[in-house]
């Protein structure tokens, strides 16, 4: 019989269900990974109760964009994405990059997937790219059993970079692969780990690093394989490449896409800030989906997407915290808070913005949308059960407890949160990580850092 949970009294219950319903002093009743109802005054017997006075519930944060290995190669003054082009700073880093073992691959997975956890994010994707001599095609298993350990729902970006810096990339020999390993690796990853059923904890997502640094056959038979099993597809695009694909191929990087068939609704690109608003309406009918990533457009100083006339254009936006070596956190509340300050700088100049609440929607059901996931994204009867909760009881939110709706972005709460329930079992409370050891865990990660990347590095050396 499955574990029945009532989440009892709850101030407000924020859905992002289609009708934005709100739920005033009300509760949630679980039955093991689903929700089941939600109302005043509900009653389970034998049910384990949670009392959530005083509390804000919301659906869990959906991270559409990440690269969980970087969260130790970051805070690095001597590497300053800020100051550098985009395939400048991608030429140095991926210097630190080719070191990376499978330690570092877990313990920054770690890292990122409890900074995420601890600011509301139930499901994470992650574009996994780094593959080097050292870690061999061992980083998604690792990835997995991380993912695991905390009880996060993990969706795996198996990347891969195929086009040597001879021919035109900024990769090195030892990063790189065929197109027929990774196609046998995304084979083999998509036998062993991808559940594609409703509440499924792990799937995988097959995503080429970016056009510029792979050969085109690696682009046209992940769309052959992807589409035969079953599974979607991702790659990063329109963050400055589109000069080198025009040299290259004498189209822009959308058009390339295009002719190649890398487009459709099992496909989304990450942050598109090149984007034309004529091709808004390629992106719509395409039903193709963008991550949109706030935090390296700012550091980087690129255009900021217009998500009020791409959503108005029916294009799917969603959030993404990106690799944080361009971000330097994993928290998605932040992004979500940044998100929409960088849509209220250009209200005057757009004739409006989205709001607050707009963001959170695409934070969570678009999110959810984007990987395919109808059971996630708004809390309701039948979807998963991923939650999380802030405490309003605090002095700090006095007088702003009227709309919860807009509360998060707009008041900028991006703390670390009361609660966090994935598929109905709490994975963190009252600021710890459930199940874990995470001092111990920080600790072997720090050592981990210290010896497979900060040692061995010039950019790191001024530090130690």
């Amino acid at each position: 019989m499955e574990q029945k949970i009532l989440i009892q009294n709850a101030r407000a219950i924020v859905t992002c269900d289609a009708k934005d319903q709100v739920y005033w002093d009300s509760d949630i009743l679980i039955e093991g990974p689903k929700i089941t109802a939600i109302g005043k005054g509900l009653e389970a017997e034998g049910a384990k109760v949670i009392d959530a006075s005083g509390k804000f519930v919301y659906p869990g944060l959906i991270n559409t964009h990440h690269h969980f290995f970087q969260t130790f190669v970051r805070n690095l003054i001597t590497i300053d994405y800020p100051n550098m082009m985009v395939m400048d700073w991608i030429d140095k880093i991926y210097r630190i990059f080719q070191i990376i073992d499978n330690d570092v691959i877990y313990y920054s997975s770690l890292t990122a997937f409890a900074d995420l956890i601890k600011h509301g994010c139930t499901c994470a994707f992650d574009h996994q790219y780094c593959y080097t001599k050292k870690t061999g095609k061992e980083p998604v298993d690792r990835q997995m059993e991380a993912a695991k350990l905390l009880g996060i729902r993990y969706h795996a970006g198996r990347g891969t970079n195929t086009l040597s810096r001879e021919e035109g990339s900024s990769i090195p020999d030892n990063m790189l692969e065929t197109t027929d390993e990774f196609l046998k690796d995304c084979e083999r990853l998509i036998s062993l780990y991808h559940d594609p059923n409703p509440f499924s904890m792990r799937q995988i997502v097959m995503a080429p690093c970016q056009p510029i640094n792979c050969r085109q056959d690696t682009f046209t038979e992940t769309v052959a394989m992807a589409r035969e099993k079953g599974v979607r597809m991702h790659t990063h695009l329109g963050e400055g490449e589109n000069e080198g694909i025009i040299a290259r191929y004498g189209k822009r990087t959308l058009d390339w896409c295009q002719d190649i068939g890398f487009i459709g609704e099992d496909v989304w690109y990450a942050h598109n800030w090149e984007v034309l608003s004529e091709e808004y309406k390629v992106l719509a009918q395409a039903k193709t989906g963008v991550s949109h990533c706030p935090s390296p457009a700012i550091l980087g100083g690129f255009p900021i997407l217009d998500i009020k006339a791409m959503s108005e254009a029916g294009v799917l936006i969603s959030l993404g915290c990106d690799g944080s070596a361009t971000n330097d956190s994993s928290n998605l509340l932040d992004s979500l808070r940044t998100s929409y300050m960088m849509q209220a700088y250009h209200t005057k100049a757009r004739g409006g913005c989205a709001s607050a609440y707009d963001m959170l929607k695409v934070a969570t059901i678009n999110g959810a949308k984007t990987l395919g996931r109808l059971d996630l994204g708004s809390l309701e009867p039948e979807k998963a059960a991923d939650l999380f909760m802030i405490d309003t009881e605090t002095l700090e939110l006095a007088g702003a407890l009227h709309d919860p709706c807009n509360m998060l972005a707009r008041v900028g709460q991006t703390g670390p949160v009361w609660m966090t329930m994935i598929n109905g079992k709490v994975v963190y409370k009252d600021g710890e990580l459930q199940g874990v050891d995470e001092k111990k865990l920080a600790a072997e990660g720090e050592a981990v850092c210290t010896k497979v990347i900060r040692q061995p590095n010039e950019a790191y050396k001024m530090f130690l």
